[in-house]
């Protein structure tokens, strides 16, 4: 962290407006199932061992990419 800071604090000197070019951003998941499902199939039957439900591989799902910086926020949906 500390190599970090003074990083910046030397970036500050050389370009003043700096701060205006950081961007932080993230993305997040959300099912649009409620559940995370990370198998193929699974089964249900301890009788009969051929009975089996399948399910989907990748679930439904919506993405949410969101940017700040100095300008402002970007939004973006998936």
């Amino acid at each position: 962290m500390r190599r970090f800071v003074e990083w910046a604090q030397n970036e500050v000197v050389v370009v003043p407006d700096f701060h205006n070019r950081i961007l932080f951003s993230d993305e997040a998941h959300f099912w649009l199932n409620g559940y995370v499902n990370k198998q193929n199939c699974r089964i249900w039957s301890e009788a009969n061992l051929q009975v089996y439900v399948e399910t989907p591989l990748h679930p439904e799902k919506l993405t949410v990419w969101c940017a700040l910086w100095a300008g402002g926020i970007l939004l973006q949906k998936r």
